[in-house]
């Protein structure tokens, strides 16, 4: 029999058939709800989200640095400027995998392990999107070689920016100061606003001091970028407020003048005009090239400049602290006249040296082993300034006592800071018993003010000081605060104001006439200097020891090392009538001030009053 045939059931398959169309449209449907349910959360609900994210993406706001302010002279000589120079630079967030970039980067510019780990340090305080610097002064085939590469380097972006340059060199290292990159510390004190985009700030000096005024204030843009990073529009932008350009005091041919004639000697010389306190020279020698620094200094060059045994990152014009030697005279003169203690007839005995009463320690006068005597038998206050006589001061010194010396002295601007706009001043030592106490909880000596009396022993001054203390004899009493900065963007600033020191017409004039008899006297100490000049001076020398000698024992320069002679100093302002400029000079182990401290005095004073040198002079006295 033959097997049954199953018959199609019509009924079952359409039931079957409609039952999967309508699971197929459920599926359908859920999955356009889910759909429709994702665009209403990203086009409703989540639109400002991811508005924002997008536009993060494709929208950037950019800091705009502002052009850093320029320095000038006093004749507007360009002391500091901005170059433009190309930087090499990351954004990390389009830079796919950083280590194969930085290698690439390394095969086509010359990167250092200082430029690495600057960029680690920089990278860790950036902002999202935010440019790091990589490397600095990209030279021409540099930023070809970047070009052409740069369709493998993502990320990768070469700007211009200003980099400061100091086209005067080591003219005014010291001065002037330098500006370098911005390290983590100063990071972390800066206003993080104000300095975004910025790389470097100022680090001493004038670029230190004033660095708010020179900085200016930053800007923004935002900018459309494609997917690559690449600036396709700028949508806003905020200019930056460049920084103010500032007119210093200091005078080019001045300061040249000076730098020259100590020949690269260890030394300082600063010039001030004792009218209203502005510095015309601020010398410091040896100097170094500011620009090393701008950038960051190799370790190799640092490492030069440090063991360096001249020390030519030292500013001996602000920091060096010397004894003063018999440049104090004068002001110990007239604190005598002041106290009543001297006249100008008084006169005393100089053998050559001098004797506490009950001692037998003799205080050795420096004509002693010169002429193997002293001075004469009747010295009084003209000759003991003209021809700097120790004993004098010896005997004035320990009748007026060290606190009465001190008091007298202090309003010159000796034994503290000047107030010199500029950075790390120190502020020498004025002795007092007091002093003596705190500092080295001692009593004090009268042996001692001896020592003070000639500028010696405890008391150290810094050059500008010295230039500050002439400043206030030249004007008579007027003790103005010594600055640098003459004008902001070209509007004169007011000079600060000055104290007087107290002092009777007669008494100063008895002390101007003994320092004009320094240079113009038949025995003046610097006479042989002052021959010739085409305007009166008025000055004193000094000498300041280095090493102590013994009380049997002889001063022989030529069997001691050269750091190991004298100090030369030298102080001095003219024209004597009517003072115009006052000058400090120190040539570290130069020996006696009066042979080689005061030629460069005058030649500075002449550079500045005449506008030529003492061998022009010279040129022109022997042609006429």
């Amino acid at each position: 029999m033959a097997p049954a045939v199953a018959l199609k059931d019509p009924y079952l398959e359409s039931r079957i058939y409609g039952a999967r169309t309508v699971f197929v449209l459920v599926i359908v449907i859920a999955l356009m709800g889910i759909l429709m349910a994702r665009y209403f959360s990203l086009q409703i609900t989540q639109y400002e989200i991811y508005r924002t994210e997008s536009d993060r993406n494709r929208v950037q706001l950019q800091p705009l640095p502002p052009k850093r302010g320029l320095i000038y002279d006093r004749n507007g000589v360009l002391l500091a400027e901005n170059r433009p120079s190309f930087v090499l630079s990351l954004v990390l967030e389009r830079v796919p995998d950083l280590d194969e970039t930085l290698q690439a980067l390394g095969e086509i510019v010359e990167i250092t392990e200082s430029d690495l780990e600057k960029f680690e340090t920089r990278s860790r305080r950036r902002r999202p999107y935010e440019e790091v610097p990589l490397h600095f002064r990209l030279s021409e085939a540099e930023r070809a070689l970047l070009a052409v590469n740069r369709y493998r380097l993502p990320g990768v972006v070469v700007d211009a920016q200003l980099i400061r340059h100091y086209p005067q060199g080591d003219l005014f290292s010291h001065a002037l100061g330098y500006v370098g990159r911005i390290n983590e510390e100063e990071q972390r004190q800066l206003d993080e606003v104000d300095y975004r985009g910025t790389n470097h700030i100022g680090k001493i000096g004038v670029e230190k001091y004033y660095e708010e005024q020179l900085h200016g204030n930053v800007g923004y843009q935002n900018v459309e970028t494609n997917a690559l990073g690449r600036v396709l529009r700028v949508l806003e932008r905020t200019d930056p407020v460049p920084g103010a350009d500032l007119t210093l005091s200091l005078d080019v041919t001045v300061q040249e003048t000076a730098f020259a004639a100590l020949d690269g000697r260890r030394g300082a010389v600063v010039a001030m005009d004792p009218n209203n306190g502005e510095l015309i020279a601020l010398v410091s020698t040896p100097g170094f090239d500011s620009n090393l620094f701008v950038n960051g200094i190799s370790a190799r060059d640092y490492s030069a400049l440090r063991e360096n045994l001249d020390l030519p990152l030292f500013n001996r014009a602000v920091q060096g602290q010397y004894p003063p030697g018999s440049t104090v005279k004068p002001i110990f003169g007239l604190a005598g006249l002041e106290y009543g203690l001297i006249t100008p007839e008084f006169t005393m005995r100089d053998p050559g040296w001098y004797t506490l009463p009950g001692e037998d320690r003799r205080f050795r006068d420096w004509t002693l082993r010169v002429r193997g005597t002293g001075h004469g038998k009747a010295v009084d206050l003209h000759q003991a300034i003209e021809e700097s006589c120790d004993v004098y001061f010896y005997d004035l010194a320990h009748r007026m006592g060290i606190d009465r010396l001190h008091d007298f002295t202090e309003p010159f601007g000796l034994g503290t800071p000047t107030g010199l706009d500029t950075t790390n001043e120190r502020g020498g030592i004025l002795p007092s018993s007091e002093w003596k106490r705190r500092s080295r909880g001692q009593v004090w000596f009268p042996g001692e003010t001896l020592n003070v009396g000639i500028g010696q022993g405890y008391m150290l001054a810094t050059p500008v000081q010295l230039a500050v203390a002439t400043s206030v004899l030249a004007s008579r009493g007027q003790h103005y605060t010594p600055h640098l900065l003459r004008a902001i963007n070209g509007e004169a600033v007011t000079a600060p104001t000055a104290s007087v020191v107290e002092a009777d017409e007669a008494n100063w004039q008895v002390i101007h006439d003994a320092m004009h008899a320094v240079f113009h006297g038949q025995r003046g100490s610097a006479r042989a200097v002052g021959r010739g000049s085409a305007f009166t001076m008025a000055g004193k020398s000094g000498t300041a020891q280095v090493i102590g000698i013994a009380q049997d024992e002889e001063y022989d320069a030529e069997a001691l090392e050269e750091r190991y002679r004298d100090h030369g100093l030298f102080v001095a302002f003219a024209p004597y009538e009517d003072p115009r400029i006052a000058v400090a000079v120190v040539v570290e182990n130069g020996g006696g001030g009066s042979t080689v401290a005061a030629p460069i005095a005058r030649e500075v004073m002449e550079r500045y009053l005449l506008g030529q040198s003492q061998d022009e002079n010279q040129e022109l006295a022997d042609r006429g």
